[in-house]
């Protein structure tokens, strides 16, 4: 697969007949939910659920998604959806981007990006990370350019 970055963190996922709209394509909320499904599977792998995020009363939020749909899909289509850490101030906000690629010949089909912000989920302020956050996120980064730090 032919991935913007080094080491993805990697979700299949296929068009259902419900997720095509009226032009006959995946509709581009489906899009946006699965980058969602995507970010909460690798922050789980990470060692970081909505558990954890709850016990430390702090969250990633997002504070700017983009979405840049390049190709359309069909119901059935295999496809792979790939997301990475690319760059943080180690203190209060990251970046996390997204690539969707179709299994047959390599596509993107979808590149995506999120500009976070550490919240408390209290008060629903802007917090410094806690350093379990830090632990677990920052060691993830790659480089935005492509390349492994």
């Amino acid at each position: 697969m032919n991935w913007d970055h080094p080491r993805p963190y990697t979700l299949p996922v296929m068009p259902q007949p419900g997720d095509i709209d009226g032009l006959n394509h995946t509709n581009n909320a489906v899009y946006v939910q699965w980058c969602e499904a995507v970010a909460w599977a690798h922050s789980e792998a990470l060692g970081l659920s909505l558990a954890d995020y709850r016990r430390l009363d702090r969250a990633m939020a997002i504070r700017r998604g983009e979405y840049d749909y390049l190709l359309p899909t069909a119901a059935g289509e295999a496809l792979t959806l790939g997301t990475w850490l690319v760059a943080s101030d180690g203190r209060l906000a990251m970046e996390r981007r997204f690539q969707l690629l179709r299994n047959d010949d390599g596509a993107t089909i979808l590149r995506g990006r999120w500009q976070l912000v550490c919240i408390e989920m209290s008060s629903g302020r802007p917090r410094r990370m806690p350093p379990e956050f830090c632990e677990a996120y920052l060691g993830e980064m790659v480089d935005p350019g492509g390349r492994a730090p």
